[in-house]
């Protein structure tokens, strides 16, 4: 998951007012629903110490998604009176919660906004193709391709005459290919979808996928359907799910390969807090792999005023200079470093639980070496 977007939360110091909520039911009593639910989570934050002014925007702001047709859910990050971020869910949160804490607590979204594979579906046949955006959110429509309209079709004869007519359809066939296919790669390059999905018959994706530039080949999945056909949502589902999970396995790999150490006795990756701690600090960390709810996540560590500020013990950040220090959970506290730094977050609760050698308590980071 790429955090840029997170930025506007660590441009303010804390404490931080963070609201988990399911917006995926809609039914006639929803409206009321979801305003007790705006209640209910402006009265926790106050019971834990959240200034009135912020309370009430969260409660606006949640009083306002009364109506909304979100599948998921949203998250909502505030403070002193304003909510700086409300980032919308892919996936739904299994309660409504809320928290006041020195830091926002963003780790949650790594599993609930991070991973959301955006795909373009491609209905092909002989004569072009439609193109479908589809995320968590969602479809849209993204446009299509019209290539030649005659002649597609085969003749049953075999006569001498027939052979320059045959010739002609499969010209067509050949040449619609091309021209879904260079529709395709723009359509990827304007919506930098994560995955391109044929539906159609075998020939017609097999063409397709043919001419598709090289460095788009490993995005293709071929949904055999036939012609005609739709890809159902469970099977869109489905296959997002899938690349998920893959990923999640080549990154953790990644991992533990780079935790034996290279020719000049250094290691690529660490896991444990201290080890992480030190990490972030001196701005090594490339990207961070967390197991949310794992043994290390919630941990306490200790941090000032700037993402650099982190330390194991509060005495440590005396040491290094820094006068304010207050109380974090360890996930969210590295996660802030890793924005300033631009590295990269991914959870990998879907394999790691199946791996004795997943990090140890939970978190990990590859290193990056000046």
């Amino acid at each position: 998951m790429e955090l840029a977007f997170l930025h506007p939360l660590y441009e303010r110091p804390g404490p931080w007012a963070s609201v988990y909520v399911d917006t995926s039911r809609h039914t006639e009593h929803t409206p009321q629903e979801r305003q007790l639910t705006a209640r209910a989570m402006a009265r926790d934050l106050a019971g834990q110490g959240a200034d009135e002014k912020t309370c009430q925007a969260v409660r606006r702001a949640l009083e306002e998604l009364r109506h909304s047709s979100e599948p998921h859910g949203r998250a909502l990050f505030a403070r002193d009176g304003e909510v700086v971020l409300d980032p919308p869910l892919a996936r739904s949160p299994q309660r409504d919660w809320a928290e006041w804490a020195p830091l926002p607590r963003v780790a949650p979204l790594l599993e609930l906004a991070g991973e959301d594979p955006v795909c373009v579906v491609a209905y092909v046949d002989r004569k072009g193709a439609d193109f479908e955006l589809r995320s968590a959110l969602g479809r849209d429509d993204a446009g299509g391709v019209t290539g030649r309209q005659w002649p597609v079709h085969r003749t049953g004869t075999v006569d001498w005459s027939e052979r320059h007519f045959q010739l002609r359809v499969e010209n067509t066939w050949d040449h619609n290919a091309a021209e879904i296919a260079d529709a395709l790669a723009v359509c990827h390059e304007e919506t930098d979808a994560d995955l391109l999905i044929l539906v159609g018959d075998d020939r017609e994706q097999r063409s397709v996928r043919e001419r598709l530039p090289q460095r788009l080949h490993d995005l293709v999945v071929e949904a055999s359907r036939g012609a005609g056909s739709r890809l159902l949502d469970e099977d869109v589902e489905r296959i997002r799910a899938e690349h998920v999970r893959e990923r999640a396995e080549e990154e953790l790999e990644r991992f533990l390969a780079a935790r034996s150490p290279d020719d000049e006795g250094r290691t690529g990756a660490v896991e444990g807090v201290p080890a992480l701690v030190e990490a972030a600090r001196e701005h090594r960390i490339d990207q961070l792999l967390i197991r949310p709810g794992a043994a290390d996540a919630h941990r306490e560590v200790w941090i000032g005023e700037d993402p650099d500020q982190l330390a194991v013990r509060r005495t440590d950040l005396k040491v290094l200079g820094e006068q304010n220090s207050w109380a974090a959970r360890a996930d969210d506290a590295l996660i802030r470093s890793a924005v300033a730094t631009d590295a990269p977050a991914l959870a990998v609760s879907l394999v790691a639980e199946t791996r004795e050698d997943a990090p140890v308590g939970g978190l990990g980071a590859l290193l990056r070496w000046k």
